[in-house]
């Protein structure tokens, strides 16, 4: 469904009258094209202290922006931070980007870096801890379609494990994330080929593919190089088809709670997953003191236990393969709460208490890496379905001002799934325009 509020202030008397009623002025944001896969401008290169990692000029070198210390008009300013290490030493993060916020450009991007907090410095703790609340605070106040995130390298590591995390940050594939920290690990990157289909050569499966988030999940893996297989319920069966038709992908009619569904998503796999998404969910909404226990039971069926089961059943079977790359969907309302929403928000919370749990031992036993995107509004048939009131509400109540859509999920889920992003491992990013709900 059209935001035609957001249509509204791109006209100058919405402009005006949303200005003197002090309402949201958001604004539109620039996604990844052929056209357009990069940022337009100059990337700025700022420093607070001595920096504790190598390596960063020249992972910055290799997002598509041209590097400077100096931009009138910067179309990305990246502060390295690492070295900040004492209370007195956040000055110089004031120093540094007071003199420059205001010079970025519309739909800009700042990148600070940061380094993973000592559990033996308590003033570096402290430190490095408190760019979290700069960062998230500065995404709030950045406007103009802008994003702020916080990357945290650990201290003497080099940047190049960054390098998948930056060139998506710095690009357009981020439009709906911001207010984000992502803690690398010091993993090495895989190699990529061809950096402009970076899983070729991969196949990837997709739950819940017929239509939605799911779809675009697809459509953006296969953009990407991979072969696809494409799953959902056999009631969507021509839904998925025509995806799969679309894509060039396989069609998979699975119910992904069928307790064979992980011996037919490997023999549909017999060389192997590179990628699995588990995107497949559904919601009974209803209060606990008025919901029956098979609306419960059915959502944690579909958004939880299946993820579990057929994720331990694929990584004892072998069939993800070492450099694999398991992506779940949690949801803010598994970070925040939603009324009307206990059996969901507990299965959403579940798939982040599974990735954190699973990402470090899935990479040492199995070389596999494990993430979730929790998306906030994204407009979908189900959110236009939503009343008028609520809707408004969820699409404003973020720092952008706007709902995100079904590709802006997509996006993080191919960063995540990328060769490059071996050290991108238990981490939950929320793709929500940086929702005022949850932390």
């Amino acid at each position: 469904m059209a935001d035609r509020y957001l249509h509204l202030t791109g006209t100058a008397p919405g402009r005006f009258l949303t200005r003197r009623l002090g309402l949201p002025q958001p604004a539109p944001l620039r996604r990844w094209t052929l056209e357009t896969p990069h940022l337009d401008g100059p990337l700025l290169h700022l420093t607070a202290g001595t920096p504790a990692v190598t390596g960063v000029a020249e992972a910055l070198s290799r997002t598509g922006l041209a590097l400077t210390d100096r931009a009138d008009r910067p179309a990305a300013i990246v502060l390295d931070a690492t070295g900040v290490a004492t209370a007195t030493g956040l000055g110089d993060v004031h120093a540094a980007l007071h003199p420059v916020v205001r010079s970025l450009a519309p739909g800009g991007r700042i990148v600070v870096l940061g380094a993973v907090p000592s559990a033996d410095d308590h003033h570096q703790a402290a430190a490095q801890q408190a760019l979290e609340g700069f960062v998230r605070s500065l995404g709030k106040e950045i406007g103009r379609g802008s994003t702020v995130q916080l990357v945290r390298i650990p201290g003497g590591a080099s940047a190049h494990a960054a390098e998948s995390t930056l060139r998506f940050l710095l690009s357009p594939r981020s439009a709906y994330v911001s207010g984000q920290v992502v803690e690398l690990t010091s993993a090495d990157p895989d190699p990529v080929a061809d950096p402009a289909a970076p899983l070729a050569g991969r196949t990837a499966l997709v739950t819940g593919a017929a239509r939605g988030i799911g779809a675009a999940v697809a459509s953006v893996l296969a953009r990407d190089g991979a072969q696809v297989i494409a799953l959902d319920v056999p009631g969507a069966r021509e839904e998925l088809e025509r995806t799969a038709d679309r894509l060039g992908a396989t069609a998979l009619p699975l119910d992904i709670t069928a307790p064979d569904a992980a011996d037919r998503i490997s023999a549909a796999a017999p060389d192997g997953l590179g990628v699995l998404v588990h995107n497949a969910g559904i919601t009974r909404d209803r209060r606990l003191a008025n919901m029956p226990a098979e609306r419960w039971t059915s959502v944690i069926e579909v958004n939880l236990d299946s993820v579990l089961r057929t994720t331990d059943a694929l990584l004892k079977a072998g069939t993800l393969t070492p450099g694999g790359r398991i992506v779940a969907t949690a949801s803010i309302a598994g970070i925040a709460g939603n009324t009307g929403q206990t059996n969901y928000a507990a299965s959403k919370a579940g798939i982040i208490g599974l990735v954190r749990s699973l990402g470090p031992r899935a990479a040492a036993d199995h070389g596999v890496t494990v993430n979730a995107v929790a998306p906030g509004f994204i407009e979908t048939k189900m959110t236009a379905a939503v009343p008028l009131f609520i809707r408004e509400a969820g699409r404003r109540m973020n720092s952008l001002s706007q709902g995100g859509l079904p590709v802006d999920v997509a996006e993080a889920v191919a960063w995540f799934a990328q060769p490059g992003s071996t050290a991108v491992n238990g981490q939950v990013l929320r793709v929500c325009g940086q929702s005022l709900l949850g932390a």
